[in-house]
Order: structure tokens, then sequence, then C-alpha cells
């Protein structure tokens, strides 16, 4: 497991490296970041599997700096106040732990990344790239469904869990966007933000949109907004 820390804490850091080191040697620490500018950086540049990230940092908050990525890896909060957990969940957290941390806590946190990659790993081809023609099984509960990957319109990011888009049923599903977007063919999805992968073939419309971005209308009449770093490539791959 591969990680980054973000803390302005010098101290917090340290104590975090210690426990990490010595209870779990399996744990790779790729970077640590006094502010939220350099994990930004380095987290684009690196792609951990997990960050360790603060909420209350001087230049800018935990969940201000998660805004401006678009393909956000796990993210555990450690934070010294329990007001921020709610805020952290709908950032589709991993955990939330607070300080000053606690051995046995931490433990639980890793196991439970351990758990969730268990489970993603146990899905079958989970890495195997999708033809645009493929069909694809869907398991929701008892209901389960075998279809066209082309009749997905997109997928939504539910946390751990992916709401899947077709004309007559929203399926969800236990995956990742990031995994999915391994998987799915470029020319036919692409990923438009943190939150949703769009099957291009349902674009009905697009227009500018705020921070010149793009906001996309499909087929079924939900706009989706694509974030500023993707509207820059969305117009690179796509612009005649």
């Amino acid at each position: 497991m591969k990680v980054v820390i973000v803390d302005d804490e010098r101290l917090s850091r340290e104590e975090l490296k210690k426990l990490l080191k010595k209870n779990h040697p399996d744990v790779e620490i790729l970077a640590e970041c006094a502010n939220a500018e350099e994990g930004k950086q380095r987290i684009e540049e690196l792609k951990p599997d997990l960050v360790f990230l603060d909420i209350e940092m001087p230049d800018k908050t935990g969940f201000e700096m998660l805004n401006e990525i678009n393909a956000i890896p796990d993210v555990v909060f450690i934070s010294a106040y329990d007001e921020y957990a709610i805020k952290a969940f709908e950032f589709q957290a991993l955990d939330y732990i607070l300080k000053p941390i606690d051995a046995q806590r931490l433990a639980d946190c890793i196991r439970k990344y351990q758990i969730k990659e268990e489970k993603e790993s146990s899905n079958i081809t989970k890495t195997e790239k999708l033809n645009k023609d493929a069909k694809v099984f869907l398991k929701d509960g008892d209901k389960c469904w075998f279809v066209p990957l082309k009749d997905i319109m997109l997928f939504e990011s539910l946390g751990n869990y992916v709401k899947v888009h077709l004309p007559d049923s929203h399926p969800v599903i236990f995956n990742s966007l990031n995994a999915l977007e391994e998987r799915l063919p470029s020319d036919m999805f692409f990923r438009a933000n943190r939150k949703f992968i769009i099957n291009l073939n349902y674009v009905v419309s697009i227009s500018t949109w705020v921070n010149n971005g793009y906001m996309v209308k499909l087929s079924n009449g939900m706009e989706v907004d694509l974030s500023r770093r993707q509207s820059v490539r969305f117009k690179e791959l796509f612009a005649i």
C-alpha cells in the first residue's frame, strides 16, 4: 500500500509515520506534505493508493484541496476535531481518525482499506479492458442484468459504490470510478469529474459553464458539468 501524508503539523506527521513504520511495514510512505498545494502536486504526481489528509491547514483546507483533484484516491481524514466528520464522508472518505492518533484505530483503518481492496480484486477480470461492443454483468442485491455496454448512459460514484444509469433502471454495484475508468473504452466513455463518467454517445448538447468549463446534457435529461481540467482535456481530444 502506497500512501501520502498531508498535514501542516510536523509532530502529527512524525507520529503517523512512526506508527505506520512500526506496525505496518507493508505501507510505503511516498511523500509527506506540509500544505495543501504541495499535497495536491504530490498526489497527482505519485498517484498513491491512500492519502492521510488533515483538514485545517493555513493555505486551504483538505476539502478545498480535494475539490481541485480530479482522480481522488482513497482518503483518510485526520483531525483534532470531530465536527467535520459528516462533511468528510460527503467526500467519500474511507475513514475519519481523530488526533492524537491511536495505534489500534489506525490498524482498524488500514484493515478497512485492505478489505475494500480484497473485495474489489475478487471481482472477475477487474483489469481487463472492455470492448465497446461487449455485454456486462451487473448485480444489485437479488437482481441481475446482462446488458450491452453501449446502453449504459453514465456511471455515478456513491462512495465505495457506483450507480449505473441504464435507460430503464439504475443498479448500484460495488466498484469505484477509478477502477471502471481503467476498463472502459476511452472512445465511448469520458471522465467528466470525480463523480461521473459519461457515455459520449448520449451527449445531446454542450454549453459553456463557470470557470471556463463545460456543461453537457444527456439524452435522459441529466446535466453533468465537466471539471476545469476535464474541460481542457475534452477540448483537446474532440476539437477540430
